[in-house]
């Protein structure tokens, strides 16, 4: 598959995770705390579908395994907020359909050569300390949502808390360097574009809790 494909298919679901950060941000904003709009979250499920894709076509082990972590937690926050039931059938056909055919596509249907992912060197000019790098820095910032998960289930609502846009930050940060490294321009223009948002969610989160 050619390379602009490829990137056009990563784009697409930065996009998407670009547009949840810009309807929160926009809507904490407005409201002079951080919120959590439904919308963040139907489009966190779709997003990962695509970018768990790109991921794939990419041999990239780091950005497939970031997604299939936090895939249920999409989910899981959308029945918190009472809000996975009032879906669309055909919305909850793909999100719940998908796993499943990842998996059997995996196991039957690709061509994948496992040994390939983690050790790229020759291939795909990937370092073993540049692999550990995205992995640990995919690991941070998926860690971010295991964090809100918790938060959540805690306090039985779904929230984005201050935590959360710190563990954002810290990860973004460790994935620009191996993007860098890399030079793969979707992740470096995602964390990029996404790095103001979240310090400016993290100044937001302090406020508000500075004022209650």
């Amino acid at each position: 598959m050619h390379d602009w494909i490829i990137y056009s298919i990563g784009f697409t679901a930065q996009i998407l995770f670009a547009s949840r950060i810009i309807i929160q941000w926009f809507q904490s904003e407005k409201a002079k705390k951080l919120k959590t709009p439904v919308i963040f979250w139907k489009l966190s499920l779709i997003a990962a579908i695509i970018f768990f894709f790109y991921g794939y076509l990419r041999r990239d082990f780091s950005i497939m395994l970031g997604q299939a972590i936090i895939y249920f937690v999409f989910i899981r926050n959308l029945i918190l907020q009472k809000e996975w039931k009032p879906s669309s059938f055909i919305f909850k056909f793909i999100v719940i359909g998908f796993p499943f055919f990842a998996v059997w596509y995996g196991i039957f249907g690709a061509d994948i050569d496992y040994n390939l992912m983690f050790s790229q060197q020759e291939n795909n000019g990937i370092s073993t300390w540049l692999l550990i790098t995205g992995i640990v820095g995919q690991l941070v910032y998926t860690f971010r949502f295991i964090y809100q998960w918790v938060y959540s289930e805690n306090k039985k609502k779904s929230s984005l808390p201050l935590g959360f846009w710190w563990l954002s930050l810290v990860g973004s940060a460790i994935v620009l360097v191996y993007a860098i490294y890399r030079e793969d321009p979707v992740l470096l223009a995602s964390h990029l574009g996404g790095s103001f948002i979240y310090v400016r969610n993290v100044y937001i989160g302090i406020t508000s809790s500075a004022s209650e």
